[in-house]
């Protein structure tokens, strides 16, 4: 590989290591410059996932606080992520890239209509299962302020505490319904099969099925992100090895140097960045990965 196209990729790595913790879908970034310098897809897949896995790691380091605060919910929703994952992985090295064609757009599509909708699907859904509850974040006052009873702390009298996670006491916790379980599942067997933009249908899924604001998933989002990445990088190590699949290390290192930076900055400034605008950043980079599919 050209010293060049080198330097390129370590240059895209971390600018798509921030976008990941911020959004996902930096793979859209590093994925065409792989692809543009002659790497055939297949193998500039498996190139970039496991370069950017180190971009999940540096994120799930910055949003470390918040992941500790939904720990009791992530063995579960990391088991799932890593299941899904694996089977992605395999359904990769044994099925045409021309599937890749079909399966992107579609998976984009909905993505970007969940980020877009979110509101209204979860309307839709509390209503239609009859449950009422304390109103989200979306629609809390944005100057009000948290109560507290005398002598109790304030998880005790909420559920939600002020990062948003959920306690882990209560049955009724979105995190753990099967719907979500479910939907998060089949968003990892994409995952795995391709990589970019499972940020997006990550977050729309958190936030439909939670009513909750996209920052205050995004930690989450991150950490399964990194669930699936480490489990696909491994499942395509272990190819290389055991049946000679392809993975260009020089360009992975590359990714995975520049990536890990971006991703530990990249989450400490999506902690900072308003809800309207991390939406806007979700629908400009979704659409943007569409217009890349069919040019």
């Amino acid at each position: 590989m050209e010293p060049l196209s080198i330097v390129v990729l370590l240059v895209m790595g971390t600018i798509a290591g921030a976008i990941n913790a911020a959004v996902g879908s930096g793979s859209l970034l590093t994925l065409p410059v792989l692809m543009a310098i002659g790497i055939p897809p297949g193998v500039a897949v498996r190139t970039n996932t496991v370069g950017m896995f180190f971009s999940t790691l540096g994120s799930c380091v910055g949003y470390r606080r918040e992941i500790v605060a939904e720990k009791q919910h992530m063995p579960r929703l990391l088991a799932t992520a890593t299941v899904g994952a694996t089977v992605g992985a395999i359904l990769l090295l044994v099925s045409p890239a021309s599937a890749l064609d079909v399966v992107v757009p579609v998976l984009i599509v909905l993505a970007l209509l969940l980020v877009v909708f979110q509101k209204r699907i979860t309307r839709a859904l509390r209503t239609r299962k009859g449950r009422g509850g304390a109103p989200s974040a979306d629609d809390a006052p944005s100057g009000a302020a948290p109560t507290e009873s005398a002598g109790k702390p304030e998880s005790a009298e909420n559920p939600e505490s002020a990062t948003g996670a959920i306690d882990a006491s209560s049955e009724r916790s979105p995190l753990q319904s099967k719907g979500l379980l479910g939907s998060l599942g089949a968003a990892s067997v994409y995952g795995g099969y391709f990589t970019a933009a499972q940020g997006v249908l990550y977050l729309g899924i958190l936030g439909v099925f939670t009513g909750r604001t996209m920052g205050s998933v995004n930690g989450i989002k991150n950490l399964m992100s990194l669930g699936v990445n480490l489990a696909a990088a491994v499942v395509y190590v272990v190819a290389f090895f055991l049946i000679d699949a392809e993975i260009v290390w020089i360009g992975s290192a590359a990714i995975a140097a520049g990536s890990l930076l971006g991703g530990f900055f990249g989450a400490h400034l999506a902690k900072r960045m308003p809800e309207w605008m991390l939406r806007g950043v979700i629908v400009v980079v979704a659409l943007a990965a569409l217009i890349r599919q069919f040019v």
